[in-house]
Order: structure tokens, then sequence, then C-alpha cells
């Protein structure tokens, strides 16, 4: 089945971009900003999108400990869902700029 995807990607500064560029041009992404590529890929009706993506990334492209890549796709009810495939979240650089102080049960 076809899915829509949206990649983003965070290598680093010594990360497998060839190898990572290499595979987007394969499947006709398109650039979408800094480090965030769209595309549509055939996804067989057995697999999930997060693990086909991830299995293609890894037999393809060289990550290190460091490295993160978020995809988020459409799923067949029209719906969209998210997963880091390689690497976790981190604390995010805006932290702390709201208006609003934090609750006393936040800190």
């Amino acid at each position: 089945m076809q899915k829509t995807v949206w990649l983003s990607y965070d290598l680093g500064v010594k990360g497998d971009y060839a190898n990572l560029y290499r595979w987007l041009d394969n499947v006709k992404a398109m650039e979408c900003g800094d480090s965030v590529a769209y595309f549509k890929v055939d996804i067989p009706d057995d697999e999930s999108v997060p693990d086909f993506i991830k299995k293609e990334l890894e037999s393809n492209v060289a990550f290190s400990k460091t490295d993160r890549i978020y995809i988020v796709w459409t799923n067949g009810d029209g719906s969209n869902k998210g997963r880091f495939i390689v690497g976790k979240r981190k604390a995010s650089p805006w932290q702390g700029y709201g208006e609003f102080a934090p609750d006393e049960d936040d800190l």
C-alpha cells in the first residue's frame, strides 16, 4: 500500500549524509526545509510504516549512536502518526522561553 511519509533527520556533522541522500533520491523525496523530506513509498500490507522505513534506512545508511530520524506518516483512515525510528527525543531548545512558569508538580 502506498503511504505518504515526512522524514526529519539529524545526523550531526559526521553523519552518513551521502548514503541518506542517495536513499532519499531513490525514493524521489522532495526537500521540505532544513533536514526534512517528503515522499511516497509502497509498503507491504503485512509491515508497519516505521518498521519498513527503518529497515530500508539501516540497510543503506551507517548510523551513529547520536543520529536521529523521525517520521510522520498517514494512516489508511487519513490520520497522521509520528515516531522516532533512529535515536530518541531530547530536550527542546525552546524550553523555558514561554511566558508561563512550570507548575509546582512539574519541578
